[in-house]
Parts: C-alpha cells; structure tokens; sequence
C-alpha cells in the first residue's frame, strides 16, 4: 500500500503538490496508448463531511499520471464543488482503452477536434456592384421607410422592409444544374448534403502560370464527396475592371476528373468555373450534368487548410431557379482549441 498523498484543490495559484510524483503502470509491458486508473479515494468538503470511494475507475491520460491530476480528473468526473482535499490511496494503472470518463482525457480529445472558427467565404452585396461584366448589379430600395413605419405601430415601433431587385448571379452564387439544364435538379430540389457541412479540400495554384486547372493538379487529392474550392487568388481582383479579364478557370479535362472522382460540389474564387474567353462553358456542362453544384466567386480561400475544414453554401429554396447568392462560409479546425 502506497502512503497517503493529501492532494490540495483550489489553494491559491492552483499548482500541482510540491510532493507530487508519478504513479508507474503496473503493466507496462502491454504496448497500447490508453490507460485506466483503478484507486480508492477520501474526500472532504469546505462545508463538512466527506466521501469515500473503492475501487474507482477512471481513464487517465498515460501511464505516469500523477495522483494529484488523478484527483482532479476524479473531481471533474464527478462534478464535485466546494472540495477541501482529495486523497488517493492504492492505485494501479492498466492499459486498457478508455471508457469516456466526463472531463478526462477522451473528452479533451474531442474538444479539440470539435473546436472552430469560422472563415467568411462570400463577398458582400452592395447596390450597383457588378459581378460578371455585362451583368446588372443589383437595386437596393426601400419598399417600407422606418418613418412611414412608424404611422401603422406603436410610438417607438419601427421597421425597415427593403426591396432588392437583382440577377441570380450575383456576389458569391451558386449554380444548380438547372441553370444549365432544364430538367435539373433546381434550387429547391438541391438537398441540404449537396451544399451544407461538406468536407473541403483546397487546390492552392496560386502561382501557377497557366490559367487552365488541369487534372494533374487535382490527381493527388481525394476529392470523392468534398467541396474542392480552386484558390486562384483571382479574388484580390474583385470590383476592379481586372475581375473579368483572363482570370484562372477548370479545364475540360479537370472538371470530367473531377466528375468521375465523385466530387460533391466544386468552387472557384475567379470570375468563372469556365474560360469566358471563349463562348463554350464544359466546366459548366460537364459538372452540372454530373449533379455537382458549382459556387463561383469565392473569397478568402486562403484562410483556409488544405483539408480538415467544412462548407456550408445554401441558397434558398427557389423553385424553377438555377442559381442564387448564398453566404458561404467554412468552419475551420482551431488547433488553439
């Protein structure tokens, strides 16, 4: 039997004892990674009485915890306040897998992997703006004035209803297949998996000299499923007369890898999937025929990891409509978490 180790909980500046020294595997010699405490425990409160446990279970987080983090992962696993001191007795350490024991070791791997931030994916939407040359940008107007408003509420009630007339392809959009064919799938008929919580990968050509993306880029990724987002860079053109110039495009070829590879959706942060150059789109045709949304004008794809991130992109539920301004957006794994 071990001696005692009183265990100090909540003393100022929170460190481990002085005292503190690790607990050794009694089966060191099993080659796992995970590791399950068993020990009796003696614990008394700042407002009286006590509790004892025998025998207690926990997972740890390696062979050589110490009984000080062992008090404390026993006290977040049971959530107890107002604890004067925990004392640990008789503990051994077993490779076994974990069990998923509240605030231990598991449950801090899945804070990790769980923790985001978000990345802003889309341009904004500003009056008269235009996004594809020959296009009109849109008409922001007041349909309901806050002043008229205030003849039809309560004094100090005021609303603001506001009429916006534009063309789907607006800011950041996304095509359905019924932009290119008639019998496609429309935006209401996209489901939510089409265009919502997709898994990402990144094609960074940045500084590529060619325009055209072609397969040989893209070969090396697995893409079966993913929202593969092209960053061209092209977006820090945007609202400049060199946006719809020769921007970076999908070639044929990349966008039937693309197809045959089972991409779920694929974006761009240029002008267009196509080459505008010319007056033929089988970037267009061939994803779209393929059942693959295509999100065009992108932006901030370089805040982004070249996998490991998520898209959301819905647009809403228009029926008879081929494509809509969506705000897109990536939740993006934060290893500070």
């Amino acid at each position: 039997m071990r001696p005692e180790l009183p265990v100090g909980v909540g003393q100022a500046g929170g460190s481990p004892s002085a005292e503190m020294r690790p607990i050794q595997s009694v089966r060191d010699d099993v080659p796992v990674t995970e590791y399950r405490a068993s020990f009796d425990a003696d614990v008394t409160f700042l407002n009286s009485g006590g509790l004892q446990a025998h025998g207690f279970r926990l997972d740890v987080p390696d062979a050589t915890v110490s009984e000080d983090d062992l008090a404390q992962l026993f006290i977040r696993h049971l959530g107890l306040l107002m604890v004067d001191q925990v004392r640990i007795f008789d503990v051994e350490i077993s490779a076994e897998p974990h069990k998923g024991s509240r605030g231990g070791p598991s449950d801090r791997i899945v804070a990790r992997a769980t923790a985001t931030r978000l990345v802003e994916l889309s341009h904004e939407i500003t009056a008269g703006m235009i996004t594809y040359p020959g296009l009109p940008g849109p008409e922001i107007t007041p349909h309901l004035t806050r002043e008229e408003s205030r003849r039809h509420y309560d004094a100090g009630t005021e609303f603001a209803i506001d009429r916006i007339t534009m063309v789907g392809n607006t800011g950041t959009y996304l095509d359905s297949p019924y932009h290119r064919y008639p019998d496609g799938s429309d935006l209401a008929d996209l489901p939510l998996e089409a265009v919502a919580d997709l898994p990402i990968v990144v094609v960074r050509i940045t500084d590529s000299a060619d325009r055209g993306v072609g397969p040989d880029v893209i070969a090396p990724l697995d893409v079966a499923g993913s929202a593969v987002l092209l960053h061209t860079g092209w977006d820090r053109n945007w609202a400049t007369p060199d946006y719809g110039g020769a921007a970076p495009y999908l070639t044929e070829a990349a966008a039937r890898h693309l197809a045959s590879s089972g991409a779920g959706l694929v974006g761009i942060d240029s002008v267009n999937i196509d080459d505008t150059t010319g007056t033929s789109r089988p970037a267009h045709s061939i994803l779209l025929a393929a059942g693959i949304p295509v999100l065009e004008h992108l932006t901030g794809l370089d805040q982004l990891p070249v996998t490991g991130s998520r898209l959301h992109a819905a647009p809403p539920r228009i029926r008879s409509f081929g494509t809509f301004p969506v705000r897109a957006y990536a939740l993006v794994p934060d290893e500070s978490g």
